[in-house]
């Protein structure tokens, strides 16, 4: 039963884990391409490809593209990035290749930009229409078509994974609360000699405890160490290389992820551990 026990929190608190890392790996996504609810314009800058573009965008023509903005009853909200956000977001994504002095590209090559949200993905082409014929405007981008797919594949397996896990962890419950009472009527005879020389609830219950919360510790060990594997040998060694124009999870993400898995194990199994004692340690 603890063998069983184990396996299931351990399969449980990865799919856990696995989905939030899915949810943080959408989120990363969204803010480094823009969700499906956003567009973005890019401004001009020196030497654009677009030809109307005569120079840098000033700060006149932003001004005015704003009031364009905040008008359209399309919009939500909007915020610029800066060049030098832009540069950063760029050395995130290929990580070593444009750091030091003599990068090929700085900051200053980057082009400045507006991300729009819309409240409606639907209703989009009036602030296309609206500012692409501005001042200061080189080009808008709307890849809703090429990553609403990828959003949904991120969400289907993020939910597919939350939903499992759930289920899973609910299994996990009914393992522990079974151990608990197979547990209990195993050992009858000592409980009740313990309750006939004046042993009290907490004393009685405390081996108890203590296998929960080390059966909590080595399921959580390892779904810690399946995550891990994850991160090092799929993420970083697999996905990371074969495609590095996608921002993927890192380990700061993956520690957010352990955190959330801590603390949820031994509260599976300790919680319940708790709460039935009471009612199976009675002789």
């Amino acid at each position: 039963m603890h063998l069983a026990v184990v396996l299931t929190l351990f399969v449980s608190l990865t799919l856990v884990g696995l989905g939030a890392l899915l949810k943080m790996q959408a989120t990363k996504a969204a803010d480094y391409w823009g969700s499906e609810l956003q567009i973005t314009v890019w401004l001009c800058k020196d030497r654009d490809a677009n030809a109307s573009c005569l120079g840098e965008v000033t700060e006149a023509q932003k001004a005015a593209i704003s009031k364009v903005i905040e008008d359209n009853p399309e919009v939500a909200g909007y915020h610029f990035e800066t060049k030098d956000e832009a540069f950063e977001k760029l050395k995130e994504t290929y990580v070593g290749k444009f750091d030091g002095p003599n990068s090929i590209i700085t900051a200053d090559d980057m082009p400045q930009s507006v991300w729009i949200e819309l409240k409606d993905p639907e209703k989009f082409e009036g602030i296309k229409s609206a500012v692409s014929g501005l001042d200061g405007v080189s080009d808008i981008r709307d890849e809703r078509d090429t990553l609403g797919p990828i959003y949904s594949a991120i969400n289907r397996l993020q939910w597919g994974s939350l939903g499992t896990s759930l289920f899973l962890v609910f299994a996990a419950i009914l393992l522990v609360a079974n151990t608990i009472r197979l547990t209990a009527f195993a050992r009858r005879r000592e409980i009740g000699i313990m309750r006939l020389v004046g042993a009290s609830t907490v004393y009685i219950a405390l081996p108890f405890l203590l296998e929960a919360l080390v059966t909590a510790a080595v399921g959580v060990l390892l779904a810690i160490g399946a995550l891990v594997a994850f991160e090092n040998y799929v993420v970083q060694g697999q996905l990371a290389s074969q495609f590095v124009f996608i921002p993927w999870v890192d380990w700061s993400q993956v520690q957010v992820a352990v955190l959330l898995v801590a603390v949820l194990g031994p509260a599976l199994t300790l919680v319940p551990t708790v709460v039935l004692t009471g009612k199976y340690l009675k002789v």
